[in-house]
């Protein structure tokens, strides 16, 4: 008789599903203490996930870390400035260099491609290459990074459910959970 192969299950950094919702949630909600609750747990995954730490979740982390010191009143203009740009030249960078194949293709067509705005691109390249952009810029640039990770990664993993009032436990849900969370791998958001 043959054996009925389990399915593989996948370790990630966080407990469930409740977790991940509770820590979107608190990223997106605009409100800097539970943003800096979300800061914490996404912190203790990239501690026991290391590099396997999906870039979306590093990603989106960054940048809302940078929108609580912004809400703070701390940090001058070109601190802020600085502190919005490594974010947002690393997640052009990340997101444009998994469409690079063995042929250089300008990054004005790869954003393209992916929906990220062209102008979030010649920021990037005004924080690399040029002079330091307006913080108003900046700031823009970090909404639309968020909004464009928000619908192209995070609402993606959960369904575009945030909240799912009375889930049951049951074998065909866990399993529903552990593909999920695999779905949340570094390569799963192209």
């Amino acid at each position: 008789a043959r054996r009925r192969l389990k399915p593989l299950r996948t370790v990630v950094a966080w407990r469930g599903r409740a977790e991940w919702d509770q820590v979107m949630v608190g990223l997106y909600c605009g409100d800097s203490r539970l943003q800096q609750d979300a800061l914490d747990r996404v912190s203790a995954w990239k501690s026991r996930y290391g590099p396997k730490m999906p870039l979306a979740v590093d990603c989106t982390a960054e940048l809302i870390r940078c929108k609580v010191l912004d809400s703070s009143g701390r940090l001058k203009s070109h601190e802020l400035i600085l502190s919005y740009g490594h974010p947002l030249v690393r997640f052009v960078n990340l997101i444009t260099e998994r469409k690079q194949k063995m042929v250089s293709i300008p990054l004005r067509q790869l954003a393209k491609e992916v929906d990220i705005p062209i102008w979030v691109v010649d920021l990037r390249h005004e924080l690399t290459h040029g002079k330091l952009p307006r913080l108003a810029l900046c700031r823009k640039g970090c909404d639309v990074v968020l909004d464009w990770l928000r619908k192209m990664y995070w609402s993606r993993q959960l369904g575009n459910n945030l909240c799912e009032e009375g889930e049951n436990e049951d074998d065909e849900e866990e399993q529903g959970e552990v593909e999920a969370n695999a779905e949340l791998d570094s390569d799963a958001w192209e």
